[in-house]
């Protein structure tokens, strides 16, 4: 990068704020001596706007004043002007940018050339403080032309990144991607440190508007970088850009964290002019998270805030969220006129996709009360956006189409508009190559899921009903597989964060504490800048082909709707509809197993069996008991919804001694049953546990392997003995995190194996025993999407899983690992392998276990 020349001052101002501070102020005491008033002005100004990137918003005040006054009294009212558009971009951030207009306007009669376009654009800059874009726009036209002609760069780059952002606000993504990188190269070539990386931030915001997730979180952390190096106050914007980005892909907590954090910045350097806007954005996080007296409180001081700074298009949007917020909190009497001139106010200020949104809202609310022509007419106004725009207001406008057929009875034309927007939607999360962020923006699927669920409920074929609840569950584990490359940087961070791993067990350091969350959130972050792979996941099997590969097994399907809780049956060819009852009191019996389970395992307590026993009795009774007649006695294929993804089947008196299978999904359990292939045998006993060296040494021997074991059971030998293994044991420590499902672990000899150590592999393993605790509980997402070890395998590949949904007493799981490795050995598949050995075994640790994916599947 070019180095800034260290004579210009304000430059300087632009490239390293805290650097121009000192040299500003030498250069304006020495003026001062050499009685220089036109120097001293200049020095004063360039302290000014360095003082303005460094959120010193009074100290930039004091400079520039004295910058007007000391070019007044040098007779030079151009570079009084000068500094007083600088003042007036001041008291515009200060929160009061309709004063900035006019003190602007004032200054504009008696200006020329290249200082008259340098006020236009300063005058740009206020009106897009206030929602004005289209004033905006001609500013920026004036100016411009004027300044490329001048050759004025350094205005010129600033210039272009605030049409960029006013470009972006109107959805012109390709003309602000042109502004901001001509202004990023025109930083380079300056040497404008700071205002490059002002420049990159930009560039993530457009990115992320216009979908592109990984590019966006590249550019916002290569600009939050600079900004942390040059020890500038620019994060508070850049906070905001994050947390919007965040909450799009729906990873509502860190959004949300994002915003307050925000919100405190901002509130701490007085940068009025945004906090609203950031105010709007918590609001919106808190709505998602469900709590709507904050969400309300927040969005209804961003409309006072916007009122007061005379900002009427920011205020209509803020009136939007508080609407939305009412809505979300269940609050009546909302008239639909009122949701309709709201819409109305939200498209002449620019504001599309919350249109989209309001008329969505009015037009449940018009269809809710009866009034069907107008409830139509909202939801064709919001179908209107469906052609062009980002992929998620695409979305919603498909959503609104997918009513409106509705509406009008067209059930087929509906079926067609909720499928298109679900291809949109997955190319949309398709490009993104982390798996949680596939998780987690399950976001619109669920309800355009849902409104397809109820439409094959209204129609009662159980086939449909099928087909639509496949299509709003862990969709996220049958895309196409996103695996990094191989990495260096990426093995090398894991290999450290094993590595303080060990540090911290041997000692709780607070540095080695904050190195770990450091590294876990550099990995996290680097995982999330990856873009995934082309190509939608692939859609739910007919009922046909679902049969042709159960064979002589059973298949259930349990599908939630307005808390009522189905099963979907296919035997024999044929599917079937049951209605089970509340999923309430499901839950609450699925609840209380776990903890029953967890007080067996640590002592023999007889109130403990007898709550299990219980449990179990009632479960069995309202899960599988009213389906006996199309069951029979046949293997079972069970596919879990909600709070069922907890359940230890096993202890179920009707899975007793039974093969059963447990998938994410149909679609997944029908891809996995159709993998085949050999591959080695590999053990592994991680440090630790008293019996795992046995255990994983007799599981080797039983099929003519060596087990990896002791100081050699590193993260990176697991690795490589998983690879294309046929069949892997793992007897090792296991750790669910919740916080971050990615990084929960297996523990090996120099530290935890991670789910992203796991996507590393280049061939999974076709079989896999996890003989470690809860390493089959996955952390559960909206739409049944697992994030977790088991999960891990299932999307990468793996056929079959057999794990533990609780903690396991070693003592007791070896001798059920071994029996279950014999059985296998002589050919049992998995499902009927681990029910005979459950069945042999009894107790906790046998109880805990469960077969996941393709059941059937058999050593070659």
């Amino acid at each position: 990068m070019t180095t800034t020349t260290v004579d210009d001052p304000l430059a300087l101002a632009e490239a390293d704020p805290e650097r121009a501070v000192a040299f500003a102020a030498a250069l304006a005491r020495q003026a001062r001596a050499a009685r220089d008033p036109l120097a001293e002005s200049t020095a004063r100004r360039a302290l000014g706007i360095a003082s303005v990137h460094l959120n010193h918003l009074g100290t930039a005040s004091r400079h520039l004043n004295a910058a007007i006054r000391l070019a007044e009294r040098a007779g030079s009212p151009e570079l009084a002007a000068e500094a007083r558009l600088r003042l007036a971009f001041v008291t515009s951030v200060g929160g009061r940018p309709r004063q900035a207009l006019r003190e602007i306007e004032e200054l504009l009669p008696g200006l020329h050339g290249v200082l008259r376009a340098r006020a236009e654009a300063q005058k740009a800059a206020v009106f897009n403080h206030l929602g004005q874009r289209a004033e905006a726009l001609a500013g920026y036209r004036a100016a411009i032309p004027v300044l490329r002609r001048a050759q004025d760069h350094l205005w010129l780059q600033r210039v272009l990144s605030n049409r960029g952002i006013v470009h972006g606000y109107r959805q012109e993504f390709a003309a602000a991607e042109t502004d901001f990188r001509e202004a990023e190269a025109l930083c380079r070539e300056l040497g404008l440190d700071l205002s490059l990386a002002i420049a990159r931030g930009n560039l993530g915001w457009v990115m992320g508007a216009r979908g592109d997730v990984p590019t966006a979180l590249r550019y916002f952390d290569q600009a939050e970088a600079r900004f942390r190096e040059l020890r500038t106050h620019q994060l508070g914007w850049l906070l905001t850009d994050r947390a919007e980005l965040l909450l799009s892909v729906g990873l509502v907590a860190e959004a949300r964290a994002a915003a307050e954090e925000a919100v405190a910045e901002l509130e701490r350097l007085r940068r009025a002019i945004l906090l609203p806007e950031v105010r709007l954005l918590l609001a919106r996080a808190a709505t998602m998270a469900g709590d709507h007296e904050d969400a309300l409180r927040a969005a209804r001081r961003a409309v006072r805030e916007f009122a007061a700074q005379q900002r009427p298009e920011w205020r209509v949007l803020a009136s939007f969220v508080v609407l939305r917020s009412r809505l979300a909190a269940g609050q009546q009497g909302i008239p639909v006129r009122r949701v309709e001139t709201l819409a109305g106010d939200l498209d002449a200020a620019g504001w599309t996709a919350a249109g989209v949104e309001t008329r969505l809202m009015g037009a449940a609310l018009a269809l809710g009360r009866g009034q069907r022509a107008r409830g139509q007419d909202l939801l064709a106004q919001a179908a209107r956006a469906r052609r062009r725009g980002p992929a998620l207001l695409r979305v919603r406008a498909w959503q609104a189409e997918a009513l409106l057929r509705l509406a009008r009875d067209n059930r087929p034309g509906a079926a067609v508009a909720i499928r298109t927007a679900l291809r949109i939607l997955d190319e949309h999360r398709a490009s993104l190559g982390a798996t949680d962020l596939r998780a987690y923006s399950f976001g619109f699927r669920i309800e355009l899921a849902g409104l397809g669920l109820r439409m094959a409920f209204e129609h009662g074929a159980a086939a449909r009903v099928l087909a639509w609840a496949e299509q709003g569950r862990a969709s996220h584990l049958l895309m196409k597989r996103a695996r990094p490359p191989d990495d260096p940087w990426l093995a090398g961070a894991l290999a450290e964060l094993r590595a303080t791993a060990g540090n911290l067990a041997a000692s709780r350091n607070p540095k080695v504490v904050q190195r770990q969350a450091a590294l876990e959130r550099e990995i996290r972050d680097y995982s999330r800048r990856q873009h995934g792979a082309a190509g939608p996941a692939a859609g739910p099997p007919p009922v046909a082909r679902l049969a042709e590969s159960l064979g002589e097994q059973a298949l259930v399907e349990y599908v939630q709707l307005d808390d009522q809780l189905h099963a979907v049956t296919v035997t024999e060819g044929r599917a079937k509809l049951h209605p089970l009852g509340p999923l309430a009191p499901i839950r609450d019996l699925v609840e209380r197993l776990p903890f029953a389970l967890r007080r067996l395992a640590r002592a023999d307590s007889s109130a403990a069996a007898v709550m299990v026993r219980h449990a179990a009795d009632r479960l069995d009774a309202l899960l599988l008991a009213p389906l006996a007649a199309e069951l029979g006695d046949r293997p079972l294929v069970l596919i879990p919804t909600g709070p069922l993804q907890f359940l230890p089947w096993s202890v179920l008196p009707s899975c007793a001694g039974r093969a059963v299978s447990v998938a994410p999904s149909a679609s997944m359990w029908h891809t996995a049953s159709g993998r085949d292939g050999g591959g080695h045998v590999s053990a592994v006993a991680g440090p630790g546990l008293p019996g795992a060296r046995e255990e994983a040494g007799t599981v080797a021997a039983l099929h003519g392997a060596k087990a990896l074991t002791g100081e050699d059971a590193t993260a990176e030998a697991a690795l490589a003995a998983l690879d294309g293994a046929g069949l892997a044991h793992l007897a090792a420590h296991g750790r669910v995190n919740l916080t971050n499902p990615l990084f929960s672990a297996l523990s090996l000899a120099d530290g935890p194996l991670t789910v992203y150590d796991l996507e590393r592999l280049a061939e999974p393993p076709r079989m896999v025993i996890l003989a470690a605790c809860e390493s089959g509980r996955s952390v559960v997402r909206a739409g049944d999407e697992l994030l977790g070890l088991s999960a891990t395998f299932l999307a990468l590949g793996t056929r079959c899983i057999i794990a533990s949904l609780v903690p396991v007493p070693d003592a007791q799981t070896t001798p059920l690992m071994v029996d279950l490795h014999g059985l296998l050995a002589d050919g049992h598949p998995a499902a009927s392998a681990l029910a005979l050995a459950q069945q042999r075994a009894g107790g906790v640790a046998a109880a805990g276990f469960v077969c996941l994916g393709a059941g059937s599947t058999a050593l070659s």
